[in-house]
């Protein structure tokens, strides 16, 4: 059966889009039955896009390497010189700056903390639209609001520069195993132009809408996750104080509505208290400081979220920011003066 679906696929890209294969086609299936492709010669030198990749941190370094182990040519940017040096030794290229990764790529992907980096990044002194080629792509994978997204996207327009914002979900964990979930802001046809570097990183790719769409989508993102957090941390600090044991709990309520992927993912590192960041507590908080701005700037209340972001702000304050977001568990304990753990066989 596959057989033939790759049959069928190969002949389609040779006919309609003229696709000359002198090596390998990789052709990858998506869930809705589309596909998307690449080439790389039989001689191993590689025929698919040449990518840019500026920030190799917690998310970037693996997203990266990603690319790096499915054939991309990548060259790579960052100010954490061991981060370069280990996508060096995988395969991947150094540039001194953001604006000689643009020299070399068709494709540039950020993936940066904050908005300022995003706009010097790019925009900057020696960023990426001083060389970018028109034609040239931009998807910035950061966590930043739709107003700077949509404001970068315009003035890489006046360039000839196409511009997606694709944030990304799903933490450390995924970002390794090339899992992620990616929401996508931009045009059509620029997204189904770059489509196949988006499933080397992820298996859930969601073109929302337009310029800044994609950023709106992982504000909401951001409030749902980090909330679910902070209601299960809550019930565990509760369940904790009331003297039952936890682990049970959780294995007694995870198959039932209050089930979710936040509650597996978190709880046993909870139980563990192992808050090694995959998601750090200061980059959730810039996240949902970014969601009240965004709210507030069209009118929408966000009373939870702004609870929530007093509660990131008390965490910071007691030397807990590089934490996982998990640690957020860690206010209520304090609050209760109690500790969740697993119970001692």
């Amino acid at each position: 059966m596959y057989t033939k679906r790759y049959q069928i696929v190969y002949n389609f890209l040779v006919k309609v889009y003229n696709v000359e294969c002198k090596g390998f086609l990789y052709i990858q299936f998506t869930r809705n039955d589309s596909f998307v492709y690449g080439l790389t010669s039989y001689g191993g030198e590689t025929i698919m896009k040449k990518i840019g990749f500026i920030g190799l941190g917690i998310m970037g370094k693996p997203m990266a390497s990603n690319l790096v182990a499915k054939g991309y040519s990548v060259t790579v940017n960052d100010l954490n010189e061991t981060a370069v040096a280990e996508l060096v030794a995988a395969g991947a290229t150094r540039a001194a700056s953001p604006a000689q990764v643009a020299e070399r790529s068709e494709v540039i992907i950020t993936m940066l903390p904050a908005n300022k980096h995003v706009k010097q990044v790019v925009l900057g002194d020696n960023g990426v639209l001083q060389t970018a080629k028109p034609g040239t792509v931009i998807i910035d994978m950061s966590s930043i609001t739709p107003v700077v997204s949509k404001e970068v996207a315009a003035l890489a327009a006046e360039k000839g520069v196409e511009m997606l914002d694709a944030p990304v979900s799903g933490g450390e964990p995924k970002a390794i195993d090339a899992t992620l979930a990616i929401m996508v802001g931009g045009k059509e046809e620029v997204f189904e132009e770059v489509k196949d570097v988006l499933y080397a990183m992820g298996t859930e790719v969601t073109l929302v809408g337009g310029n800044g769409s994609g950023t709106t989508a992982k504000l909401a993102n951001q409030v749902i996750v980090n909330l679910n957090i902070a209601a299960m941390s809550e019930a565990l600090v509760l369940a904790t104080k009331a003297g039952i044991d936890v682990e049970k709990m959780y294995q007694a309520i995870r198959g039932g509505l209050a089930g979710s992927a936040v509650l597996d993912a978190k709880a046993p590192l909870i139980l563990d208290r192992n808050f090694v960041a995959g998601g750090r507590i200061d980059i959730n908080m810039k996240d949902i400081t970014n969601v009240i701005d965004t709210a507030h700037e069209i009118g929408v209340p966000m009373p939870l979220s702004s609870q929530l972001l007093e509660i990131f702000h008390a965490l910071k304050v007691d030397g807990k920011s590089a934490d996982d977001h998990g640690g957020i568990v860690q206010y209520f304990e304090k609050l209760a003066n109690v500790e969740v753990g697993r119970v001692e066989k």
